[in-house]
């Protein structure tokens, strides 16, 4: 039974319950793909599905608007696949268990997929809209925007006639985004291999309770990285309990998610056991203190475990230094937005495997040469420290236009649909608009949706009120394009 049926829009929340019912992480998108390819087909529109997902309907003007200037409308079809620790789904093979209350949509302890699901949902309803007058349309759905925007890199925009851009890749009603971050993964590894203990006492250290967030909407709030921070907590351990050697640490699952947990192993002399448990008890309340009214529910805890090997006390030493010098977080801000982050850096997702330790760093800034600083101040940390760093899913930020006639008709459609004023911003999230731009010259784009709260995580909540607004606002802006 459809638990959104009773929802207005009834035609964009059917499509949206019908997109989640079939599983759509990044990387994992043949279902979604193929689902809006039997879309367009089943209303005659003509489309095209490239090798890596991506798919491109065209739909031809209304009478009266054929030669009216197309406009593309974008979204993207992959999902960040987040659960609770007790959730038993299988986000890769199941759909997800949705929940409404009338006033907001969430997905029982699993992300909701709002980012993106709801532009596509949107998107679709206008195609399948027989009433709409409009100009042509151009819809794009993109491929895995959430691991590095990999299918707008892959897609061929040649047959994309319009110069005018929608992207419906926005959380916050009334907020028309202009512009956005640049960015790059780095994939960094220190060698090291465990050796057998000699008499050591084993400990899993845990910390846990954080929030996590968004790394490019939420990075600025203050909220800790259990990466980073378990990195502190145990170079302070090795500093205070000499002879510390660490077994395993691992944390994080997306480069672009705020780590939330993080478990590591250590060994420590028999001896100093009492020593270090009393250590994490006071680290605790030190993190509680610092964290308190951004991470309250940040608990650092530890118990005896069995450990037959670990890390070299020298590589421990050298990998812990490494771990506490890498900045994290808000490297800047900028002046032409007031509030908006201009540069920052998350570490998302670390591992202990048998060659040693592997993590990724998210380098984020509106301004080129501040992200190639940062990417240069990380590779300086990790080289130093014997490691090596790699590069991969850079792409390119979108930079303001201060003169756009179709902003400026958005702003205007929106004041007299809404009977409010919309603010132009910038994002330090990363958009495919930069991508966009770089292949179709000319391009003017701006980027808007309804009020999306906590993407990435399980408290993910789409406002069903504010989807009604942005989707008549739509609607209004495409019958004016005339």
């Amino acid at each position: 039974m459809a638990v959104l049926s009773h929802l207005e829009p009834k035609e964009v929340f059917a499509y949206f319950e019908q997109l989640c019912s079939v599983p759509h992480g990044s990387g994992n998108t043949k279902q979604i793909s193929d689902l809006c390819v039997r879309f367009a087909r089943e209303l005659g529109l003509r489309c095209r599905q490239d090798e890596v997902n991506n798919v491109v309907i065209w739909k031809d003007g209304t009478p009266g608007y054929e030669n009216a200037a197309p406009i593309i409308l974008q979204g993207h079809i992959d999902m960040v696949c987040t659960k609770t620790e007790t959730c038993t789904k299988d986000m890769a093979v199941e759909g997800l268990d949705l929940d409404t209350d009338g006033e907001w949509v969430w997905a029982k302890e699993t992300t909701l997929g709002g980012d993106n699901c709801i532009a596509v949902a949107m998107i679709l309803a206008l195609l399948a809209d027989k009433t709409l007058s409009h100009p042509p349309l151009e819809a794009v759905f993109t491929v895995d925007e959430e691991t590095g925007m990999g299918g707008a890199f892959a897609l061929d925009c040649s047959d994309l006639k319009g110069r005018q851009l929608l992207n419906l890749d926005s959380e916050e009603e009334g907020v028309f985004t202009v512009s956005c971050a640049g960015g790059a993964r780095l994939d960094c590894f220190l060698a090291g291999s465990r050796e057998p203990l000699a008499g050591e006492t084993g400990y899993t250290v845990t910390l846990e309770g954080l929030l996590g967030g968004h790394s490019g909407g939420e990075i600025h709030m203050g909220r800790a990285s259990a990466n980073q921070v378990m990195g502190r907590v145990l170079y302070t351990a090795m500093e205070k309990i000499p002879g510390l050697r660490l077994a395993d640490i691992r944390g994080g699952k997306f480069d672009n998610v705020i780590c939330p947990y993080n478990q590591a192993k250590a060994a420590v002399p028999a001896d100093k056991a009492p020593e270090f448990e009393a250590l994490i008890r006071e680290l605790d309340a030190v993190l509680k203190n610092e964290y308190t009214g951004c991470d309250d529910g940040i608990a650092l805890r530890c118990e005896q475990t069995a450990l037959s090997a670990a890390l070299s006390q020298e590589t421990t030493e050298r990998m812990l230094h490494v771990l506490l010098a890498l900045p994290q977080g808000v490297q800047a801000m900028n002046v032409d937005f007031p509030g908006l982050v201009q540069t920052s850096l998350n570490l998302g997702v670390m591992g202990m495997e048998e060659d040693g330790l592997h993590f990724a760093v998210s380098v984020r800034s509106c301004i080129a040469s501040q992200k190639e600083m940062l990417m240069q101040k990380v590779r300086s940390i990790v080289e130093f420290g014997g490691g090596a760093v790699s590069v991969r899913s850079a792409y390119p930020g979108w930079q303001y236009v201060r003169e756009s006639t179709m902003r400026e008709r958005l702003l205007e459609t929106y004041r007299e649909v809404c009977g409010k004023e919309g603010v132009i911003d910038a994002t330090h999230g990363g958009l495919e608009c930069g991508l966009f731009i770089e292949k179709m010259p000319g391009l003017d784009a701006v980027s808007l949706g309804p009020e999306l709260h906590n993407a990435h995580s399980v408290r993910e909540r789409l406002s069903v009120p504010s989807t009604e607004r942005m989707y008549r606002l739509v609607r209004e802006f495409l019958s004016r394009s005339k």
